[in-house]
């Protein structure tokens, strides 16, 4: 992941409706979950989940999949976990992870 595509992943998580969709879609896993249901499920307008489902998607976060009628968002979870990897490559670098000494660097956390 460059430092422009994580900026845009971080911009994007940065709002808090938009963090809760993600975090829902992650939940929902591969299956993933159409805007009617996410939006019930996060008591938001669909209109609004709309406008923050593009914006995931903009940058990289969530897939859209159409199934006849439906669309079907889900979690892009290579797109998570390299800016979870980009965010954690120099961790302690390379020596024991502070946050959790038993472990070696973050990477295998």
């Amino acid at each position: 992941m460059t430092e422009d595509q994580t900026v845009l992943a971080l911009a994007a998580l940065a709002h808090l409706q938009r963090l809760r969709a993600f975090r829902a879609l992650v939940v929902a896993g591969t299956e993933g979950l159409t805007p009617s249901v996410l939006a019930d499920h996060l008591d938001m307008a669909r209109n609004a989940l709309s406008f923050h489902l593009k914006e995931l998607a903009h940058a990289g976060l969530v897939t859209v999949e159409q199934q006849g009628r439906n669309l079907i968002y889900r979690a892009d979870f290579s797109c998570m976990n390299g800016l979870l990897g980009y965010l954690t490559e120099q961790c302690c670098q390379g020596g024991i992870c502070e946050v959790s000494p038993n472990k070696a660097c973050c990477q295998t956390c």
